[in-house]
């Protein structure tokens, strides 16, 4: 949000707000995105109250919820809106058309090679001047809808019970999906623009009027209507209450420590290795609230149509995180501080010695995470972790920043996964030493997770590289030696380091 754009990329969208946009200083692009995201607050209040259940049938749901989402494409993009209806229509052929045994796998090449071939034209396009919500956003997302539904329609139609996971056995669907629900599903206001990514079952459910009443039933309940619904009021309006202290954040901090100056060459060569250290962690925390703001503004949009109920927990109090895109919590209390009995009570599901760097996963971009778990982790017969990995690069594209960052992060998961199993057991007998691993580890894990991303944030080889060489490729090195001279023990077959199975602050375990 905010970053200078040159005036030729700023939008291929409507200029209807360009005076906004001059007045308040920002691109219009963000403009625009910003003003459909509000607009479909509105609108999800309007549709959970007017267009619910009881009152009008799942197709005229489906309809509106497919018009407005199509109306935001072209409202923020123009004529680059044809390639996510394109690949969409062409999915949804390839559904109806192709033998159900394979349609998974040509859901999965055609769609990812589809958002490659636009993610290089982007790359050159845009010569590394990535706008902040330009078509690949939308079409990344779509991806995941259409891959993740047709490996799930696959489970339904092809595979036995005993083949099926519990979770899959769950999500899979029996019969394809008529058109209209096919695009009601991929293009809706309430995910169309930046997400998140969820179940076909679980929206199918959302629109026929079932979805509160099914998570009720599961979490213990009355799901049979015997008492009012639970309200999403204040699951929204706490939500949006983060929302403005992460704008507040960025207009009052993050413009201040740009990540670009980690590779600056006159920073890089005036300031000590403790002082480029420091600025990378502070640059890095910085940069995490217009992604918080992006990712929490659109769950409360969902939530306000009465979509993302999880359920009762422990203490039969409601929650609406189902859809919810990461735990703000379980990132900061727990890359701020080591465990503790403190932070035990405050319930944060917190990093603790080496597998801190998967809490940190478990907890940032969920819903793709379980995108990742669904479609490759666990469906590939080996080197999952690794293949895992990859497409979590390619979905996210083409810029090498994307691929130092994925490749960077299997050498760490591995020497964490290492340290805790052969380490930590020898700790555990003492509360002092103990302490003092947890905190040794808490500083290792941020030196890593600021060492990661940072390329992610670069995108280009030549700052990751002076980067890289300014902190002497430290985690790098570290990380292979431990990988390699401490004994790793095979994992089970669950997510380990790559993806996670749901949000931590859940009151289910399954998804």
């Amino acid at each position: 949000m905010g970053e200078p754009v040159p005036n030729s990329f700023r939008t291929t969208g409507s200029t209807l707000l360009q005076p906004v946009s001059g007045h308040v200083g920002f691109p219009l692009d963000q403009v625009n995105f910003l003003a459909c995201q509000l607009f479909a607050l509105a609108a999800a209040f309007w549709f959970r109250l007017w267009l619910r259940p009881g009152r009008v049938g799942p197709l005229v749901r489906h309809a509106a919820a497919t018009v407005l989402g199509a109306a935001f494409l072209v409202f923020c993009f123009g004529w680059y809106s044809a390639h996510i209806l394109a690949v969409v229509v062409t999915n949804y052929l390839i559904v109806v058309l192709a033998d159900v045994n394979h349609v998974h796998r040509i859901s999965m090449v055609v769609t990812m090679g589809y958002l490659t071939a636009c993610q290089v034209s982007r790359v050159f396009i845009f010569s590394y001047g990535i706008l902040s919500t330009d078509f690949s956003g939308p079409l990344m997302i779509v991806s995941q809808k259409i891959t993740s539904l047709a490996f799930q329609l696959h489970d339904g139609l092809c595979k036995t019970a005993e083949d099926l996971t519990p979770e899959q056995k769950l999500l899979a669907i029996r019969a394809r999906p008529s058109l209209l629900e096919y695009l009601s599903y991929n293009l809706s206001f309430l995910s169309v623009l930046v997400g998140p990514c969820t179940h076909y079952k679980d929206y199918a459910d959302f629109m026929e009027g079932r979805h509160v009443s099914g998570r009720l039933k599961r979490s213990g309940g009355d799901g049979h209507g015997a008492a009012p619904e639970p309200s999403p009021l204040g699951a929204v309006a706490r939500k949006l209450l983060v929302c403005c202290g992460c704008m507040l954040f960025f207009l009052t901090v993050t413009r201040r420590l740009p990540i670009q100056r980690n590779a600056d060459p006159d920073f890089v060569d005036s300031a000590s290795f403790l002082t480029r250290l420091a600025y990378a962690f502070f640059s890095i925390q910085a940069a995490r609230p217009k992604f918080y703001f992006a990712w929490t503004l659109a769950d409360a949009i969902n939530n306000a149509a009465g979509y993302g109920f999880l359920g009762l927990d422990s203490a039969g109090r409601p929650s609406w995180d189902l859809v919810s895109n990461l735990n703000i919590v379980g990132i900061e209390v727990s890359t701020c501080v080591p465990r503790s009995r403190l932070s035990e009570r405050l319930g944060a599901f917190l990093f603790q010695t080496a597998t801190s760097f998967k809490t940190f996963i478990d907890n940032w971009n969920v819903r793709t995470g379980i995108w990742l778990k669904t479609v490759c982790y666990d469906r590939a017969p080996r080197h999952r972790l690794a293949l895992t990995f990859v497409l979590s690069a390619l979905w996210h594209g083409v810029y090498p920043g994307y691929y130092f960052t994925f490749l960077t992060a299997i050498p760490i998961t591995m020497a964490a996964r290492a340290v805790r199993r052969s380490v930590r057991p020898h700790v555990l007998s003492s509360a002092g030493v103990k302490l003092a691993y947890d905190v040794l580890t808490w500083a290792a894990t941020q030196l890593a997770i600021c060492y990661t991303v940072m390329p992610f944030l670069l995108l280009a080889v030549e700052p990751t590289l002076v980067y890289y060489r300014s902190m002497y490729f430290h985690v790098h090195i570290v990380s292979l030696l431990a990988a390699l001279a401490l004994p790793l023990q095979r994992c089970a077959r669950e997510p380990c380091g790559a993806t996670k199975s749901q949000p931590a602050h859940a009151n289910n375990n399954h998804h």
